[in-house]
């Protein structure tokens, strides 16, 4: 079975390269621009991991995060986050995030973190 990512990001570009090296990767990869779209694309279908920004316009990561967990509480989320956030990553961990990143990121070193949490859960 091929497992499945949510790259939640309001930035077209980070959507696209998550998209890209994830597919690459081959997983299967679906993108949402905001918290709202992240919800409404998970009630459709459960993915097995969210990569999702933290800061978004409207609905924040960890607004939309509570409303995801509240749909599903065993999606494995990454949170990806600018430095000195830190207080807002221990409220998202609070809440089951998996694990965080800091932008920028590495990319692979994102993609082993992706690997690690798909391997347990």
């Amino acid at each position: 079975m091929v497992e499945k990512i949510l790259v939640v990001d309001d930035q077209m570009g980070v959507r696209r390269l998550l998209y890209e090296a994830f597919k690459e990767e081959g997983y299967e990869v679906e993108m949402a621009a905001s918290g709202l779209e992240a919800i409404e694309t998970v009630k459709k279908s459960i993915p097995s991991i969210i990569l999702m920004d933290m800061k978004m316009p409207g609905m924040n990561g960890l607004e939309a995060l509570k409303e995801i967990k509240k749909l599903d509480q065993e999606i494995a989320v990454i949170m990806m986050t600018a430095y000195g956030e830190l207080e807002i990553v221990a409220q998202a961990m609070k809440l089951g995030v998996k694990e965080y990143i800091t932008k920028p990121f590495d990319l692979n070193e994102l993609k082993q973190l992706v690997k690690r949490i798909l391997a347990v859960i």
